[in-house]
């Protein structure tokens, strides 16, 4: 997996995290993740017959994504000889859940294992957040072990990066949402939280989570591909969210190759706040931004970019500063989310008086813009928006077996 070389010019004071570790495939790999190529040429490697791949990579595509099947003996529909086979050379992996938070507003917060057979290399982890409603829900899902970037008011931020996820390990998380709310072909949902009416407990994802998408794009984009595949899992692009902080050069490419809806984590109108609160903007600054949303493939009335904007006080919240958004996203099919801000430890930022939220909001939508406030969800669990940090990786040891074996009960049941 490799990340393009960005090149622009860069203010002083901009840092930029470099991976610690890179991924090192296991000898026995998943299949979860794989494309259709990726897959036929995992069968060439057995000796599955070219003739044939095209068959057998639809045969467990259906079992993988249709009806989320974790082990190879349940693929009634391939011959019991290629299952032999494929057991010996591959697995059916996913992320192990360690930890499962459930909010008092049903929200939930999974910490998940990455599977790894590698002797000596260090399991790693990352958070996962389902947020339901009452006729949809939305998974966030992480991109990265920690984060390339350093955004001020963002938890995720002060963590190291790690290293990227594989589009398996992107995958692999809504695979794991979907086992635990019972979302796949008779399966039983959860009687504990909240879980939407309807044929489906998982109805949106948005690449929100740990990590920026724009630094990984190749495994994302892979990712995403084939959660909206409708011969799988088929949740629409549409549906589909992927948040940047604002890597200009992969906002194109991104549009052209993946086509699901943008989002921009903006927070500020002026470079010199910006480059506070998101110091990648000391690279790509607003203008070079939004210049990059005007051309991003697919962008109409119908397809509007979102910005997100959270609400700090005194900081980055006066009526002026509501006009000069206005201003900047002339021309822009858009709409903005004002998003409260999340405390967590060690901050120094505060959320906006809620007065404040209301006044700065009317004046975006009397300009003619949608300008919902985004309520807070899983606050009590640090899994709102900006909050994800593996806070339970300062879990004690005998907190997370006990965790685990409560998680453990939740399946036996």
């Amino acid at each position: 997996m490799t990340v393009e070389l960005l090149t622009a010019d860069v203010q002083p004071g901009f840092v930029e995290k470099t991976p610690l570790e890179l991924y090192v495939a296991p000898a026995k790999p998943s299949l979860v993740g794989m494309t259709r190529a990726e897959l036929a040429d995992a069968l060439g490697t057995i000796g599955v017959p070219e003739k044939q791949r095209r068959m057998r990579v639809q045969q467990l595509w259906h079992w993988l994504y249709v009806r989320g099947t974790q082990n190879f003996d349940d693929m009634t529909s391939v011959s019991k000889e290629l299952r032999v086979v494929l057991e010996q050379s591959f697995t059916l992996a996913r992320p192990e859940v360690v930890a499962e938070q459930v909010s008092a507003d049903g929200t939930r917060k999974w910490l998940l294992r990455l599977p790894s057979e590698n002797p000596g290399e260090r399991p790693h982890e990352v958070e996962c957040v389902y947020i339901p409603d009452t006729s949809r829900a939305t998974l966030c899902v992480s991109s990265q072990v920690g984060c390339t970037l350093t955004c001020s008011f963002c938890h995720t931020g002060t963590q190291r990066l790690v290293r990227n996820l594989t589009a398996g390990e992107i995958v692999g998380q809504v695979m794991v949402a979907r086992d635990r709310l019972g979302d796949w072909p008779g399966g039983v949902k959860p009687t504990d939280g909240v879980v939407p009416d309807g044929d489906r407990a998982v109805t949106n994802i948005v690449m929100m989570g740990m990590g920026e998408p724009l630094y990984n794009l190749d495994a994302v984009r892979d990712a995403l591909l084939i959660v909206q595949d409708g011969d799988g899992i088929g949740i629409s692009r549409r549906r589909i969210t992927l948040s940047t902080s604002g890597v200009v050069p992969m906002i194109e490419r991104a549009g052209a190759e993946i086509g699901v809806m943008l989002a921009i984590s903006l927070h500020a109108v002026r470079d010199e706040l910006r480059n506070e609160l998101v110091p990648l903007n000391r690279k790509y600054p607003i203008a070079q931004l939004l210049e990059a949303c005007r051309n991003y493939p697919g962008a109409s009335n119908a397809r509007r970019i979102t910005f997100e904007y959270v609400m700090l006080k005194g900081v980055n919240d006066s009526i002026a500063d509501a006009k000069a958004l206005v201003r900047l996203l002339k021309g822009i099919p858009a709409k903005i989310n004002l998003i409260p801000f999340n405390p967590w430890p060690g901050t120094k930022y505060e959320c906006s008086d809620w007065d404040q939220i209301e006044k700065f909001s009317e004046v975006v939508f009397n300009a003619g813009y949608a300008s919902p406030v985004r309520t807070p969800r899983g606050r009590d669990i640090l899994a709102a928006c900006g909050q994800l940090k593996s806070a339970t990786e300062k879990l004690s040891a005998r907190e997370r077996i006990a965790l685990r074996a409560m998680a453990m009960t939740d399946d036996d049941e």
